[in-house]
């Protein structure tokens, strides 16, 4: 019989594999506050459904979550990191440097961000438009660029109340801060025409003025009008419960959830709301994802399990659990299964 020669590399990566089985057999997942429920949700289901320990789930941030994915791959790394933005560049290039070769892209479905203030509060119906004249470092005034005067929601908009400017967003490692800035500081940049100033006002390439306009609308006010929230929503919801002038940022799910201490804005008319979301009509929609670390499938029990039970009909579909916690099923869900049970990894970015 030919005797088969393996390179030490390979020899490590088999022993660490084993090592890895041994020592761990119990899913570990980190990231995103807004995907937590859901993945909490369905890691208790799946603890009492399978012959496969609960996983073990905690929070941290989107970009936390990821960062902690692409450590490298081992006993010592997590297997998922949920995620209510998608993943990065750098997030991807991290991973490469660490070995971390494939990476799964599962998106779960969808939810929004939504803006309530104190269930007994006055109604808001909001534009990008308010939130950017609110927040912003700079606006516009006789078509110059001035710093932010505005100190009340009636300077921002004459049929808002005499009520203070005061907004718990989320902080910058949080997913939904990067959904927040894009769909809606920036939009509202563009409404107001701030960012032609700020793209008259860049140096550069076509590209590179473009980049630095859009930089220059994210930039907030730092006079404690807009106030970062590192931590979960339950934070910020501690936060308006304090002061009753606050609004704040949250996603879908986490306000229906609560709807007995929080009242919601429209956006642009719309009510947020599962159906509006589904319809395509509420513009402040994203895709929420998990991200699974493909080279722990087979060596950590139960993680592909675990993964296919999420996206099952039975718990991510229509009538599932899920569902009925807010999160708004993906139309093209059978494709995911597919995609999970290929164990297909993510493309390049596009």
């Amino acid at each position: 019989m030919k005797t088969v020669k393996l390179a030490v590399s390979t020899l490590a990566l088999i022993a660490a594999a084993a090592g890895m089985a041994q020592a761990r057999d119990q899913v570990q997942i980190s990231g995103s506050s807004t995907v937590l429920p859901y993945a909490t949700i369905v890691a208790e289901a799946f603890g009492e459904n399978f012959d496969f320990p609960t996983p073990v789930v905690e929070g941290g941030g989107s970009g936390g979550g990821r960062k902690k994915l692409c450590e490298g791959v081992g006993e010592n790394t997590i297997d998922i990191a949920n995620s209510s933005s998608r993943i990065s560049q750098s997030d991807i290039d991290l991973c490469a440097a660490n070995g971390v070769a494939e990476v799964m892209e599962i998106r779960i479905g969808y939810d929004g961000i939504v803006f309530a203030s104190d269930v007994n509060g006055p109604a808001f119906a909001y534009s990008p438009a308010d939130w950017y004249q609110a927040l912003a470092k700079q606006v516009v005034a006789d078509g110059k660029l001035v710093a932010n005067p505005n100190t009340s929601w009636n300077q921002v908009n004459a049929g808002f109340p005499e009520q203070k400017i005061i907004a718990m967003i989320p902080g910058t490692k949080h997913g939904t801060r990067e959904v927040f800035d894009e769909k809606v500081i920036v939009k509202g940049c563009e409404a107001t025409g701030a960012y032609d100033l700020f793209l008259a006002a860049a140096q550069g390439e076509e590209a590179d003025k473009k980049k630095a306009a859009k930089s220059a609308c994210m930039d907030l006010r730092t006079d404690g009008v807009s106030v970062d929230i590192d931590g979960d929503y339950t934070e910020t919801l501690a936060r308006l419960d304090a002061d009753k002038n606050a609004v704040g940022v949250f996603g879908l799910s986490f306000y229906q959830n609560n709807t007995d201490k929080l009242r919601v804005a429209t956006i642009d008319g719309i009510t947020p709301s599962v159906e509006s979301i589904a319809a395509g009509d509420y513009p402040i929609s994203r895709p929420l994802f998990i991200y699974v670390k493909k080279a722990h499938i087979g060596v950590i029990p139960g993680l592909k399990e675990f993964v296919s039970f999420f996206v099952s009909d039975e718990m991510a579909g229509p009538e599932g659990p899920l569902a009925a916690y807010g999160l708004v099923s993906d139309p093209e869900l059978a494709a995911t299964q597919a995609a999970v049970e290929a164990e297909t990894p993510m493309g390049p970015l596009n």
